[in-house]
């Protein structure tokens, strides 16, 4: 047998197996290329991506006819006279490489650079691998058109660090459409092809030059462009871009997107990007968060009196490379939700996301101050005390609060002690002697059970302490708590991601409103018209005098001890919000730093902008029926006629489910006794506060 024939036979038999290998691979798989994940706003607007690679797919009719002819100029001249392995480039390759005893040429179609670039078993440089792309790319040109081809690469290939496809080389290095790109920009980003790093206009601006120039002459040579339209282009001002143009890829709002991604679906389906991430966030009133919280702690900063690093000092000397988990300067959190639906609308974790990413908002732990005491009030009235009832404001005595310290003394904010006082002034003035005294009538498991369901309190040490705020919580789920006051006792589980979808558009998840019973709607009523006083007249009044914020609403302010803390907790009917500021190692703020000195600000800013952007109820509110009843002030019980000899009785208007059963037996012996079947029976309220007022 001849050598000849000899070597036509092992051809033969190399290309039959290599052919049998290149069926192992999927076609269909060229097609399938990683996307970032796209994460849009409650509007549709896009808030970031994220996951898979940097590459926004699109159709060759909207890629740049001078690309596409620079492409093929550059990597493969007779693309539509081969069938996916170019003998005549491989001869060619072969002769100068043997000229110059060194590969300097090599002879991959584009098909063939396709091939590689889909499958990444095909990286290597071996000769097994070289052949196996040839068998690949001739299966390829038989099931794809020409067209489909260059879709594919153009799509697919690797443009520099980061950036994958032309549409986002296009967007990164010019800032416009792929379609968009003249013949000069053209070039130079098929010139780059080869070695993206090396030529990288960002890093090595003259080499990308050269390069295109380069590919300018190899198209003149190829009767692609005329001589004027070489010399035009070869003059061209090339704008590239200062930097690369790159969504957002990283803030608090994002973070807290991806943490829940994570939760809600396989490892395997994220990673590979692609995906439709709808989220409840409202790009308007995120960013008008981020820049309140910026501008309102950085006018902190220069207060007189204020002795921290300000951001802008640390900002002169911070090293970009470098992350912390905690700084210096001041700090601050919020966390915006929609009522209606408990939908996260905007997330703040912090002044600056580069510096440290530290979600404060969502994972930061602090004291929650006097922002506790609503649910103390809301957990006594659901007890039976009602908005009218006296309280007495004076110093607590030894044992009398079950579980305390008998030398726990707290004090009232102003120094003072006022008296008997009626329960709605002690929270809208917060009181804290009233409050402990409510909260020990209410006891301590009552209160734990109602800020356990509403979704604070978990790190709560069981102690009456707590009545004034010696628990932690952080924005996110303080916001979250108060949402049972607008929404008439219920909360809404907060979420930030609405519904997933993949590239097909089939559904991945798609959230459900799941809510729990906090307060009666009754109760919820009481708090509302109180939190209300707070917001007109009471601690939280600079809401309304300073900041002009006039929507009906209602909140709480929170300080705590030496001024470590400052919060504001409120709400509109539509929206809540929860506003910590504060060091990230515990330390005084400033002399007199309360909450609604530190936090309001920032909290007026972003619920004006809500109600700018349309965050407003439908229609009035819908208030639970009403009845006008005669009170007792010191028992809680409907009045008598010795109630208002004793100067005790009022009128009040109340929920059906809120006026008491029985009436006043403390003032029975004053003056008459209210009729005797309207008693109520065994201990009651009555009982349990009868030693206030011996």
């Amino acid at each position: 047998m001849s050598v000849s024939l000899l070597g036509t036979l092992a051809v033969a038999v190399v290309v039959g197996v290599y052919s049998q290998m290149a069926k192992k691979y999927d076609l269909a798989a060229l097609g399938q290329m990683p996307e970032r994940t796209m994460v849009m706003d409650s509007a549709g607007e896009l808030l970031g991506r994220m996951h898979g690679e940097n590459r926004v797919v699109v159709p060759l009719s909207q890629v740049s006819p001078h690309f596409v002819q620079a492409l093929l100029a550059r990597e493969d001249s007779r693309f539509y006279k081969h069938g996916g392995i170019d003998f005549y480039g491989v001869a060619r390759a072969a002769v100068r490489n043997l000229r110059e005893r060194r590969v300097v040429q090599g002879a991959s179609t584009l098909t063939m650079q396709l091939a590689r670039n889909s499958y990444p078993d095909l990286n290597d440089r071996s000769f097994h691998r070289k052949i196996l792309e040839m068998m690949l790319a001739r299966r390829i040109e038989k099931m794809w058109s020409k067209e489909q081809i260059i879709e594919h690469y153009v799509n697919r290939i690797f443009f520099g660090t980061g950036v994958y496809g032309i549409q986002r080389a296009s967007q990164v290095y010019f800032g416009k459409h792929a379609s968009q790109l003249n013949l000069s920009e053209a070039a130079l980003i098929a010139g780059i092809i080869r070695s993206p790093v090396r030529f990288s206009p960002f890093r090595n601006f003259e080499g990308a030059i050269k390069e295109r120039d380069d590919v300018l002459r190899r198209m003149l040579l190829l009767r692609l462009i005329t001589p004027e339209e070489e010399l035009q282009a070869r003059y061209a001002d090339i704008a590239v871009r200062a930097q690369p143009l790159f969504q957002s890829q990283g803030d608090w709002a994002l973070d807290a997107v991806r943490r829940d991604l994570d939760r809600l679906l396989e490892q395997h389906e994220i990673e590979d990007g692609g995906l439709l991430v709808h989220t409840t966030l409202s790009r308007e009133l995120q960013t008008v968060a981020e820049q309140a919280m910026e501008q309102r702690l950085a006018a902190v900063e220069k207060l007189p009196g204020y002795r921290h690093p300000a951001k802008a000092q640390f900002d002169s000397t911070w090293d970009p490379s470098t992350e912390l988990t905690t700084t210096p300067y001041l700090q601050g959190a919020l966390a915006v939700l929609d009522n209606e639906t408990g939908g996260i609308l905007a997330l703040v974790g912090g002044r600056d996301y580069r510096q440290s990413k530290f979600n404060r908002a969502t994972l930061g732990q602090r004291q929650i101050g006097s922002t506790v005491k609503p649910f103390v009030y809301a957990s006594a009235l659901g007890a039976g005390f009602l908005p009218g009832t006296f309280i007495e404001d004076a110093p607590l005595r030894p044992g009398e609060i079950e579980g305390a310290d008998p030398a726990w003394s707290p004090q009232n904010s102003d120094g003072r002690f006022l008296g008997m006082q009626t329960l709605t002034a002690g929270l809208v003035q917060s009181r804290n002697t009233m409050t402990i005294r409510l909260g020990n009538y209410a006891g301590l498991d009552r209160v734990l059970h109602v800020l356990g369901e509403a979704g604070i309190g978990d790190h709560a040490v069981k102690n009456p302490q707590l009545f004034i705020g010696n628990l932690a919580g952080n924005a996110r789920e303080l916001a979250s708590a108060f949402t049972v006051f607008p929404n008439d006792g219920v909360r809404r589980r907060p979420f930030i991601i609405h519904k997933i979808t993949d590239k097909a558009g089939n559904v991945l998840y798609d959230a459900s409103v799941i809510e729990v019973e906090v307060l009666t709607p009754g109760v919820a009523h009481v708090m509302r018209r109180i939190l209300a006083q707070v917001m007109d007249k009471g601690t939280a009044a600079s809401v309304r005098s300073q900041h002009g914020f006039k929507e009906p609403g209602g909140g709480k302010t929170g300080t705590t001890n030496d001024y470590k803390d400052a919060w504001f907790a409120g709400y509109t009917d539509r929206i809540t919000c929860a506003v910590w500021v504060g060091l990230d190692k515990p330390a005084t703020i400033i002399d007199e730093g309360y909450g609604s000195r530190m936090a309001i600000p920032i909290w007026a800013d972003v619920a004006k902008k809500a109600v700018e952007l349309g965050y407003i109820p439908a229609g009035p509110r819908a208030e639970p029926p009403l009845t006008s009843v005669a009170l007792c002030r010191s028992t809680s019980q409907l009045a008598t006629p010795a109630c208002q000899s004793a100067g005790m009785a009022y009128e009040d208007e109340l929920p059906y489910d809120l006026v008491p059963q029985g009436f006043c037996q403390l003032h029975s012996g004053l003056a008459g006794e209210a009729p005797h079947a309207s008693r109520p029976s065994g201990p009651g309220l009555f009982d349990r506060i009868r030693s206030w007022f011996r």
